[in-house]
């Protein structure tokens, strides 16, 4: 029964042109959430769990024909979804099958708190999802966070991080635009797009940075608060920011990257340089995350899981594209030696395919 559904299968200079749907996980045609719970509520009851029809189920859904299987599930059975899923799966299979019923916005809110709350902070986790969500999936997060946990997302950041890190996240809590531009139609539709740094009125600001002084770290600072955000708020447009990284290289006789990582240490160095990266080029940036989480000795699951899941029907045939250029293996076969059993076959359900 679950397999009334199987769903596997730049240029930085350019401006955003439309290729299509980029996602590995498409729409099953007539899914039924309460068909669906049947299946699930089938899997985990009596002796054993099926785990084989889980995956087949949710591995053949996009998630928003899974999240209304929370409340199908609640309707039919009276019981949480969420709880009997815990109480049937474990580890990381357990982690990924959740995951995949939240909500996008849910499941980053999610990621969010476990990343700031108790000892420690996964500052990585909070650099990828702030750097790398539009404006709208930011507005969303801080919205559910908030409803969800009592508590603002600011607030959160700023009592768990200090200094010019907590200043850049509260920055990017507040205001992301690097992606907003990939759902405008005007800038998708393969228009001749052509504009030179003189168009924008900041950067009559970019050219007062006085290119002779040292990039200290608060001048970095101010450099991106001040004046990437008023190209944002202007343009809303990556294409846009391609070029005043172009016009500091032209200033500072170096690539805005290689500029913080010569002048800035830390947390907060790899925060700008995820932005930095997200702007160029999206997909090599997760690619390089998740080669980062499956290479050498143990698996960043969490990692794993969370790119894999927020991806599939975002960029993830991109992302594949940019890591067999890369790295000179597909994402698939990467994933398929570093995990087992039925979690990876889910994974690869969310990977799509080989390359």
């Amino acid at each position: 029964m679950p397999g009334y559904g199987s769903g596997v299968p730049s240029n930085p200079k350019a401006p955003a042109i439309s290729k299509g749907y980029r996602g590995s996980l498409k729409d099953f045609p007539g899914a039924d959430p309460l068909r669906d719970v049947e299946v699930l509520r089938k899997a985990m009851k009596g002796f054993g769990t099926d785990e084989n029809a889980i995956t087949e189920l949710l591995g053949s859904r996009t998630n928003k024909q899974r999240v209304p299987m929370v409340a199908a599930y609640k309707t039919t059975y009276g019981k949480d979804l969420f709880h009997d899923l815990k109480s049937e799966l474990t580890g990381n299979f357990e982690k990924l099958v959740l995951a995949m019923v939240k909500s996008p916005g849910q499941f980053d809110a999610s990621e969010l708190r476990e990343a700031i709350k108790g000892a420690g902070t996964d500052e990585a986790c909070l650099i990828e999802i702030l750097s790398s969500r539009s404006n709208a999936e930011i507005i969303n997060i801080t919205k559910i966070y908030k409803a969800e946990y009592g508590k603002s997302l600011e607030d959160a950041i700023s009592s768990d991080t200090s200094g010019h890190f907590r200043r850049l996240l509260v920055s990017l809590s507040q205001f992301n635009a690097i992606l907003c531009a990939r759902s405008k139609p005007h800038l998708r539709a393969g228009v001749s797009f052509q504009i030179s740094i003189h168009d924008f009125p900041s950067s009559i600001e970019v050219h007062r940075m006085p290119s002779v002084v040292p990039l200290s770290q608060p001048h970095m600072l101010t450099f991106f608060d001040t004046h990437f955000t008023r190209v944002f708020k202007y343009y809303d447009c990556d294409s846009c920011l391609l070029l005043v990284f172009q016009e500091y290289q032209q200033m500072c006789g170096r690539d805005i990257e290689k500029s913080i990582c010569r002048e800035m240490s830390g947390n907060v160095e790899s925060g700008m340089v995820a932005v930095v990266k997200c702007i160029k080029n999206t997909p090599a940036y997760f690619a390089e995350r998740l080669h980062k989480a499956m290479q050498g000795a143990g698996t960043k699951d969490e990692t794993l899981i969370r790119i894999m899941v927020t991806r599939c029907e975002v960029d993830m045939l991109d992302i594949r594209q940019a890591y067999v250029k890369t790295y000179g293996k597909s994402l698939y076969n990467h994933i398929s030696g570093d995990t087992s059993g039925d979690y990876k076959k889910l994974l690869l359900k969310l990977c799509g395919g080989n390359d």
